[in-house]
């Protein structure tokens, strides 16, 4: 059995890697982001990177190029090395999952997405599961996990069977998913790991959300989630399909 997502999931818009915006220096995943997002009453989502010495980092990219002015690969750099790099945009260092946790406090919801760490959405080592699971340990507040690989998934519901899961899914164009095998596309678009990985949602693409598999999983009772919406009428055409959206750019309402 699934566990079920609490129900601020589904009537809190969610801030996709909190409510950034480097004009205001708050960086993407920063915790100047996530206070934002805190006082606005947002649930949050954030990425999640392995350090080199093995600790769940908040950081979308696996280099670290585009958001610092370092460069290479975040798995190469230790926690600590990693907690005293400034993010562009704000005052900011990146932060661990734990300090990231210890901020939210329960407050607002919080989705965690697992990133794939092998490059190529198939087996996981499990490093950064079990770095996430121990992070989590003694978290008392409304959280949620999830990634694109749904091999990380599954692991996470061995490890922690009662914090609800979800898989992120998409149209899955090879196009845009290079160095993804072509055939690997092919079989995650369907999303056939849903039931084994013992998921209660899933995050789509907003742009492929009349997919007939999503209204499929929404009948079967599963919670549609979706990513990401950076306009009111883009969020309008996406309610047609989803219970609830991540978003950014703009400042989404709160359902009436």
């Amino acid at each position: 059995m699934s566990t079920s997502l609490h129900p601020d999931f589904l009537t809190k818009p969610i801030a996709h890697r909190a409510l950034h915006d480097v004009t205001d220096g708050r960086p993407e995943n920063s915790r100047a982001a996530i206070r934002a997002a805190i006082d606005a009453g947002y649930a949050i989502e954030i990425d999640l990177q392995l350090s080199r010495d093995g600790h769940a980092m908040v950081f979308h990219d696996d280099t670290l190029d585009r958001l610092t002015m370092e460069t290479g690969p975040i798995s190469q750099r230790s926690s600590t090395e990693l907690s005293y790099i400034p993010l562009r945009g704000g005052r900011e260092n990146i932060p661990s999952l734990k300090q990231v946790l210890k901020l939210v406090a329960g407050r607002v919801p919080l989705l965690i997405e697992l990133k794939d760490q092998q490059g190529e959405l198939g087996p996981t080592d499990g490093k950064l599961e079990h770095a996430t699971a121990q992070a989590l340990a003694d978290y008392d507040g409304p959280v949620a996990i999830m990634s694109f690989n749904p091999n990380s998934v599954i692991v996470m519901a061995r490890l922690m069977p009662n914090v609800p899961r979800g898989i992120t899914t998409s149209s899955f164009d090879p196009a845009d998913w290079q160095p993804i095998a072509p055939a690997v596309c092919d079989r995650l678009r369907e999303i056939p790991d849903y039931d084994h990985a013992k998921a209660c949602f899933i995050s789509h693409e907003a742009q492929d959300l009349d997919r007939p598999r999503v209204a499929e999983l929404r009948n079967q009772g599963a919670a549609i989630l979706c990513w990401t919406i950076t306009s009111p009428e883009a969020e309008a055409a996406a309610r047609a399909h989803a219970n609830n959206i991540t978003f950014e750019q703009y400042l989404a309402p709160f359902p009436a």
